[in-house]
């Protein structure tokens, strides 16, 4: 589960500063927080504020016209949040992670100016620490922009994001109704699509991110939040078990920073191999992640590359370092990485560290599947079935969690179950590949 993207849902939240359609009185707001920045930086400017990505090449005009605007006027508040989210942005669509650091300062600068309680910046900082994984943080800010400005959808979508990394489900649930309350138009939807995920309603999120991406879509392409949503669709079918829908979707995708990753995991699943091992290196060569650089690794392993899978390794240890440095949260990657390719002892005190800061499926999953690697049955039956447990909110249909936990029920000599969630993880997904897949 290294490679599970939150993506556009918890970075994409970065650009969303106010409602398309209220939250303002007009378009006053908007007018204001732009300025008197250029044509590249006030198109980027409303769409930061109005709740849309923007271009690389409006996002790096934003960048340089604000770092002008606040050095001309420091105490401009409003010129100091859209720079640190113009910093999120650049981040996630090269993968500076330098920019975090950045980011942070000019949010905090924005909120220090307007203690009263600034909407804008305390958004920005829950969005820069959900980037970071840091979900409690996310939690803090997150609470607090909804107490702040609670008819603006975008607060609760960011919140949940915290929610769902804190394992808290029930309380995503009620944000996300409160969110769709205040906002119910694509980009709300589109969000709610993971928590339908999460719920287990498969075809509920594919519908819901599918017809939000087509609002986005015309015969010229989709645009840049059009883009990030065609990336999502992507991503669910895979997890359905569709790598051509998946691979339709992910080209769909042009201009997204993980669009080739998601292109080159779908080839692999197709037999298209070379083709796959390509995108993936498109994808590095454009954006650095941690976690596509660990899926490569395990094709390379898969095609018994050794040498090639060893050296991919190697990167990923290095960007997960990278990432530390500035403050990013990679324990999922590193104990995947650490599990199936290194020290599983390590992938297991990683782990299970991460499990009481953050206990939500996705780590509950890690550990368990690390607690088997490194002879441990017993305890990691427990938390395979906590990932799986639909009163403790594991409605979701993974099918690497039904995997991880039919080998854990058969190394303990648990036949009957250990078949029947062997036989639902490749019903789910038979093309799973890498760590913990089929292959």
């Amino acid at each position: 589960m290294a490679a599970t993207v939150v993506g556009c849902f918890v970075l994409g939240g970065v650009l969303m500063a106010v409602p398309p359609d209220g939250g303002d009185g007009g378009t006053g707001r908007a007018a204001r927080v732009v300025g008197a920045a250029g044509p590249e930086g006030r198109r980027a400017g409303a769409a930061m504020t109005a709740g849309m990505p923007a271009a690389p090449a409006e996002v790096a005009a934003t960048v340089r016209e604000r770092e002008a605007r606040v050095r001309a006027r420091p105490r401009d508040h409003a010129s100091w949040a859209v720079l640190g989210m113009a910093y999120i942005e650049r981040a996630r669509r090269t993968g500076a992670v330098s920019d975090y650091p950045k980011a942070e300062h000019a949010l905090r600068t924005a909120l220090r100016l307007r203690p009263a309680g600034d909407a804008d910046a305390l958004e920005g900082l829950t969005a820069l620490a959900n980037a970071r994984r840091d979900f409690r943080t996310a939690k803090h800010w997150g609470e607090e922009a909804v107490r702040v400005a609670p008819g603006r959808w975008t607060s609760y979508a960011l919140l949940i994001d915290a929610y769902d990394g804190l394992g808290r489900y029930k309380a995503a649930r009620v944000t996300l109704d409160r969110m769709l309350a205040v906002h119910s138009g694509p980009a709300a939807r589109a969000r709610a699509a993971q928590v339908y995920w999460d719920r287990g309603a498969r075809e509920d999120a594919a519908a819901a991110i599918s017809d939000a991406a087509a609002t986005e879509t015309t015969a010229a392409g989709p645009s840049a939040l059009g883009a990030s949503w065609w990336l999502r669709a992507g991503e669910l079918a895979w997890e359905r078990g569709e790598p051509e829908e998946s691979l339709r979707y992910c080209t769909a995708a042009r201009g997204e920073p993980e669009g080739d990753a998601c292109r080159g995991r779908a080839l692999a699943a197709l037999g298209r191999t070379a083709e796959g091992v390509r995108a993936y290196r498109v994808s590095l060569s454009r954006r650095s992640s941690a976690g596509v650089a660990l899926r490569l690794g395990e094709l390379y392993e898969a095609l018994g590359r050794g040498r090639e899978a060893r050296e991919q390794y190697g990167v990923v240890r290095a960007l997960v370092a990278r990432s530390a440095a500035a403050g990013v949260n990679e324990s999922l990657v590193l104990g995947a990485l650490e599990a199936d390719h290194g020290e599983p002892t390590v992938a297991v005190r990683v782990l299970r560290a991460e499990w009481e800061r953050q206990p939500g499926l996705r780590v509950a999953d890690a550990l368990g599947w690390a607690l088997h690697r490194a002879g441990a049955d017993g305890e990691a039956l427990g938390f395979a079935r906590r990932a799986t447990d639909r009163a403790r909110g594991g409605e979701v249909r993974s099918a690497a969690f039904a995997y991880h936990r039919g080998v854990i029920e058969r190394a303990l000599g648990l036949e009957a179950p250990a078949r029947r969630h062997l036989a639902e993880a490749r019903r789910l997904n038979p093309y799973l590949l890498g760590g913990g897949g089929f292959a």
